[in-house]
């Protein structure tokens, strides 16, 4: 693969369900989510590198079981979570500041009067850095779900989406010229499709490899 990109995002994600797209990388995660209430004691941890989605999936979840979602810096109101599905984003990044008191009581409210909670992490939550020694057995003891980096079925989905909202359609052989020469993140490959679109669409021009080249800087490879 090349060099790794960081491409700007050219809108803000909507998270729709429908919009997230169901592959063999993903299928055991999407399932244990999918058996919401049926949670072990109302907890699930979703894990998964960069760019793989959960944001997503989790968001999308949330927005389902109108989940209150806990992210950045937020002030949390514990009894107001009692009973509610709740979303904590990255929480391997918060579990050993300040906030890792906070997550052992919402760890603690799930499983009561039907609340539930979901985690969102990089990594599985045994390997998470705390310094509440209860939250440590929480967390060795929560079930985990984990979602691969994108295959090619789910990155080459995201582009043909995004490149039919605007009416394009490259040829079959576009995709997996372009896939190899991307990151694996659905985001930035999202982010490619607004920028090879913007290419197209200033110059007149069709959705080829030659345009691909151009805007990825990459000029070896096949001819168009």
């Amino acid at each position: 693969m090349s060099t790794q990109f960081r491409l700007p995002l050219a809108a803000a994600p909507t998270y729709a369900r429908e919009d997230f797209v169901v592959s063999p990388s993903n299928a055991e995660a999407v399932a244990a989510v999918d058996a919401w209430p049926d949670w072990p004691e109302g907890r699930l941890a979703l894990v998964g590198p960069a760019g793989c989605g959960k944001t997503h999936l989790a968001r999308a979840w949330a927005r389902a079981v109108d989940g209150l979602v806990i992210e950045g810096d937020a002030v949390v109101d514990l009894p107001a979570l009692r009973g509610r599905p709740v979303l904590v984003e990255d929480a391997d990044q918060r579990a050993a500041g300040p906030f890792g008191e906070t997550l052992f009581h919402i760890l603690n409210m799930a499983g009561v009067d039907g609340g539930t909670v979901l985690l969102t992490g990089r990594t599985a939550p045994v390997g998470w850095g705390t310094a509440v020694p209860d939250l440590r057995s929480r967390l060795n003891a929560l079930p985990v779900a984990t979602l691969a980096e994108p295959d090619d079925a789910v990155l080459t989905a995201v582009l043909q989406r995004a490149f039919a909202a605007d009416y394009w359609k490259p040829e079959p052989d576009f995709y997996p010229y372009l896939l190899s020469r991307l990151p694996r993140s659905a985001a930035e490959v999202q982010a490619m499709a607004a920028l090879l679109i913007e290419a197209a669409a200033d110059g007149r021009r069709a959705m080829t490899k030659a345009l691909a080249r151009e805007v990825l800087g990459d000029f070896e490879g096949d001819e168009d």
